[in-house]
């Protein structure tokens, strides 16, 4: 009778093992896969220049809180017209050549840093220390770990976080081709993406298009009042509400 009761035992605490393992199960990096803890491993409020790689979820009561307030300093406005709007007023796709941005002028595109920054396992083109050809990256926006390659490289996309247009009908088309050049190419308003996510988003705020993974929403939310607050651009009042309502406000 005792020997039946501890092999009862023994299955009862297998079970609940079992169960662990199990819920533990699916298509998410491990903790352990280096390129989920590189691209996870930075929270917006601890990445203030944009230069550490990934976007982080924003997990805790006190960075939520941190991020409601950082939110609350963003001003609103109405959006201008987009009258005269076009992607050259921003300067070249991904040039080197901007000043008063962290990696500008290093050599390598904005796109190949980029990917440098967030990506692992990093292959470059023969005879380049910048041109990206392959590549593990996490994608913050699916929550997926993508296989790049030069031959795929729709698959991840760079999005400004702020898109262009929309800085442009918010103040950026009173500013200087310099500024505009700025923006374009700041790592802050850069997150390698899902290229389907990047093309579903086009030039929307947060009140017409956020990530598909529920669990980044926060940090977005953080990294589009970073840019907002930098460049002392306002998003609308509906943006704004949108953005506090990902933090808990």
């Amino acid at each position: 009778m005792r020997a039946r009761r501890t092999a009862l035992s023994a299955a009862a605490l297998l079970i609940p093992a079992l169960a662990l393992t199990a819920c533990t199960g699916g298509s998410s990096p491990s903790s352990g896969d280096p390129a989920s803890a590189r691209a996870r491993g930075t929270s917006p409020l601890q990445n203030p220049d944009g230069t550490k790689p990934g976007l982080a979820p924003v997990t805790s009561d006190q960075d939520r809180k941190a991020g409601r307030d950082l939110i609350a300093q963003v001003k609103t406005a109405e959006p201008g017209p987009k009258t005269g709007y076009d992607r050259d007023q921003f300067g070249p796709a991904w040039t080197d050549n901007v000043d008063g941005v962290p990696l500008g002028h290093n050599n390598c595109s904005t796109r190949d840093d980029l990917l440098s920054r967030d990506g692992t396992k990093v292959e470059h083109k023969d005879g380049s220390a910048c041109v990206v050809t392959g590549m593990t990256i996490y994608d913050p926006y699916t929550g997926k770990l993508v296989q790049f390659s030069k031959q795929q490289a729709s698959r991840i996309q760079i999005d400004h976080v702020m898109p262009l247009s929309y800085d442009w009908q918010q103040g950026a088309a009173k500013w200087d081709k310099a500024k505009r050049v700025q923006i374009a190419n700041d790592p802050l308003n850069l997150i390698p993406a899902d290229g389907s996510q990047n093309a579903s988003k086009g030039d929307s705020g947060p009140a017409s298009w956020l990530p598909a993974n529920l669990q980044i929403r926060c940090a977005y939310a953080v990294r589009f009042a970073q840019v907002s607050l930098k460049y002392q651009l306002p998003v609308t009042a509906a943006d704004k509400k949108a953005m506090l309502e990902q933090c808990g406000g």
